[in-house]
């Protein structure tokens, strides 16, 4: 424990670890991402927060459509290749194994339990280092069974994104 009891709570908050994909004309992105949550059953919304300064988040705003990767906890290395920013990885998606979503074309990232392909509804700047990216599901495919327990977190690879 510290002396920040704001902090010591949000960390005890359960995230996941799921990559974002992202796509303007050619221009691809995948990130990874904590903060998602399904908003709405009808229509299917998720939201995902996004920090201002990714360049994900402009290829959001801009190609109007995002990816959501899953991944099982038994999978993490797939994922572990798209954990450093653009700026620090600049060939990362060509280094990356990916095909593109029939929907979307944003990337699906190859060991990826699951995919969910999103048309950009609104972002919404919340008055903080983050904005919140809104997307409509249109399409989805799973291509490993799991349960919500399995999917790769976090807590499961021992990282924290709070506070």
């Amino acid at each position: 424990m510290s002396d920040d009891k704001i902090k010591d709570a949000l960390r005890m908050m359960p995230y996941g670890f799921y990559a974002f994909t992202t796509k303007n004309g050619d221009d691809v992105n995948a990130m990874v991402v904590n903060w998602v949550s399904q908003m709405s059953y009808s229509p299917r919304l998720v939201a995902v927060g996004i920090a201002k300064s990714a360049y994900s988040h402009g290829l959001a705003q801009e190609g109007q459509v995002f990816g959501l990767n899953l991944f099982l906890a038994e999978d993490k290395d797939a994922i572990m290749g798209v954990t450093k920013s653009r700026e620090k990885n600049p060939d990362k998606m060509n280094e990356a194994d990916y095909t593109s979503a029939p929907e979307t074309g944003v990337p699906v990232l190859a060991g990826a339990a699951a995919y969910i392909e999103c048309k950009v509804t609104q972002i919404i700047d919340i008055g903080g280092d983050h904005d919140i990216v809104i997307g409509e599901a249109i399409n989805a495919d799973v291509s490993k069974e799991g349960e919500a327990s399995d999917v790769l977190s976090l807590p499961k690879i021992g990282w924290s994104y709070a506070g």
